[in-house]
């Protein structure tokens, strides 16, 4: 899809239009869903810029491409315009997020007790990125309690946020960081 304007000044009011037509407010728990999901991807691509190229740099933008089927489907009120077959994620994606957790899981020495985000920048930004998709995904939860979302939307979701905590481990293993174990130590 070629993009011939960026401004409309459709917008300039406050009001939007989701897939379909329908003009909403700005501030609407719908628009919050899917504006998380577009800040996770934007901080996505970051992570991915920091990367060295290989396996976990192709999977990361592997699912900023899957966030904008999940944009696509939160954008849809579904009891006015059915889904778009761009607002579903692709057959297996789930699947692949689980297994990706699970190898990587292998991969790294037994958990220790929580851990505080940090580490080398990579695995920092990775930890960010976590945190927006845990409140991409309260988001979502929001926006299900008053219309439609897809179940696969919630679930994958879900799975990233997990994804991205044992990337962030994977990569301070990788880089031979040793992780910070909270110790409780704030009294």
């Amino acid at each position: 899809m070629k993009i011939t304007k960026v401004y409309t000044r459709g917008g300039d009011k406050g009001k939007t239009s989701l897939v379909g037509g329908q003009r909403v407010s700005k501030a609407c728990i719908r628009l919050e869903a899917y504006g998380t999901i577009d800040e996770l991807s934007a901080h996505l691509g970051l992570l991915a810029a920091e990367l060295p190229e290989g396996r976990e740099q192709m999977m990361v933008e592997r699912i900023q491409n899957c966030l904008f089927n999940v944009c696509t489907n939160l954008a849809t009120d579904q009891s006015k315009t059915p889904l778009y077959p761009s607002a579903h994620l692709p057959e297996g994606e789930i699947a692949l997020l689980e297994q990706e957790v699970d190898t990587i899981m292998h991969e790294l020495p037994e958990a220790q007790g929580f851990i505080l985000p940090g580490g080398t920048r990579e695995a920092a930004q990775a930890h960010v990125c976590r945190t927006i998709c845990r409140r991409a995904e309260r988001r979502i939860v929001a926006l299900s309690e008053e219309a439609d979302v897809s179940p696969e939307v919630q679930q994958y979701i879900n799975r990233l946020s997990d994804y991205l905590f044992v990337l962030a481990k994977k990569l301070n293993f990788i880089a031979g960081k040793q992780e910070k174990i909270w110790q409780n130590a704030c009294k």
